[in-house]
């Protein structure tokens, strides 16, 4: 038996692959908020700190 029939057995099926997308869009689009409305100066600072050879 293929996974197929397992999914089309389950009532309600159907749901998830949109409730996924939906998830999947609002964190998306969440992220590319963060990104771009970010501080570009505290985003330079962050950028650098692997790079810095200071120690403290």
């Amino acid at each position: 038996m293929k996974f197929i029939n397992y999914l089309q057995s389950i009532t309600g099926v159907s749901i998830y692959p949109l409730a996924s997308l939906l998830i999947f869009s609002i964190f998306f689009v969440a992220a590319a908020f963060l990104a771009f409305s970010s501080d570009k100066r505290m985003m330079d600072h962050v950028s650098r700190i692997p790079l810095d050879k200071e120690e403290n």
